[in-house]
């Protein structure tokens, strides 16, 4: 059986090295070559011993690596690349430039469960979960075509992050290494629709990454018409299971709030929301709706959307407005479905 060497970590990758009859460095050599210059093929590696590389391929090992199928760019400074896995799945990734500030919005799922409805990949049907390494090489693809360095990572792109923990987190500790991509942990944001297990497993966890959290609606009845996990992880369990994160971790919290018309964006939602998350160090985020053709919801008009970022800010939220970026490319947030 085929093994993706991306799937390892740097350890993982000694251990191989010496368990193949090689010293221990040559892991590390070749984690070097894998992460920070992307070999596409074992034998690119030209400082590895010949006989280790055939003990890798006879083993099964390979340098598995994402095909380019599309790039696409607009004019806000959005970059939405295609990718091919091995088995034919397509997945999106998408690069956010702002004046040299690289952030770049990964996929962890190809398709996804949760069936949020005003998002495009929530209308996919799911596929599969993809690997830490399939994970990992949207940043080395992405930094190999656009020879710049990536520094900060969202988990936010198509599937649900903590439905795939495992996978992700392994990631997150490969894309972290010094001698990889070395992104600190708190330039790399999980992004969740509110799976609280998760949640829980993160409080835990040593490395220092952001959290963020979609919730769209400050009540079970307006959060749960927009999204089913709503109703296995109400409202109030979920901003209890924030909390008890902020106060295990001490960092704040961001909260995602996409803006809909005459669904959630009202005065009395936005006095909700300032109830709901009264007592929470928060960040929140209000996102400008990107309409696509697989939902009827439309975008609240700038006005509603200053008037209930002015009420959030008026109580002392740190509040922001994400505008449309890359919704020309169908890169926008909320609009990811694999090219079509």
């Amino acid at each position: 059986m085929s093994k993706n060497l991306k799937d390892l970590e740097l350890d993982e990758l000694k251990k191989l090295a010496v368990s193949l009859g090689a010293e221990a460095f040559c892991g590390a050599i070749l984690f070097e070559w894998l992460h920070q210059k992307a070999a596409a093929r074992l034998e690119d590696v030209t400082n590895l011993p010949k006989n280790f590389r055939q003990a890798l391929q006879a083993a099964g090992y390979f340098s598995g690596n994402l095909r380019l199928l599309k790039r696409a760019a607009d004019t806000s400074g959005a970059v939405k690349y295609l990718f091919a896995l091995a088995d034919g799945q397509k997945i999106e990734t998408v690069l956010l430039d702002d004046e040299g500030r690289r952030t770049l919005c990964v996929s962890t799922q190809a398709g996804c469960k949760m069936g949020c409805l005003f998002c495009a990949t929530g209308r996919m049907n799911f596929k599969r979960q993809l690997s830490a390494g399939e994970i990992v090489d949207q940043v080395i693809q992405t930094v190999k075509n656009e020879r710049f360095k990536i520094q900060n990572v969202v988990y936010m792109g198509m599937g649900e992050p903590l439905d795939n923990y495992a996978n992700v987190w392994k990631s997150v500790r490969i894309l972290n290494a010094k001698n990889g991509q070395n992104i600190g942990a708190r330039h790399i944001t999980i992004s969740t629709c509110g799976i609280i297990p998760g949640i829980e497993k993160l409080a835990a966890e040593s490395l220092q990454v952001r959290l963020a959290v979609s919730l769209h609606g400050a009540t079970d009845a307006v959060r749960g018409r927009l999204m089913p996990i709503n109703k296995k992880y109400p409202v109030r369990d979920l901003i209890q299971a924030v909390k008890n994160y902020q106060q295990k971790t001490g960092r704040r919290v961001t909260f995602e709030y996409i803006m809909l018309e005459g669904v959630n964006d009202s005065r009395e939602q936005a006095r909700g929301l300032l109830k709901l998350l009264h007592g929470i160090g928060a960040q929140i985020n209000l996102i400008e709706y990107n309409p696509h053709a697989r939902t009827d919801f439309k975008p609240s008009s700038r006005k509603t959307l200053k008037e209930f970022r002015w009420i959030i800010a008026d109580r002392g939220f740190a509040v922001s407005a994400r505008f449309k970026r890359g919704q020309a490319i169908d890169a926008a947030c909320g609009q990811l479905y694999a090219d079509n």
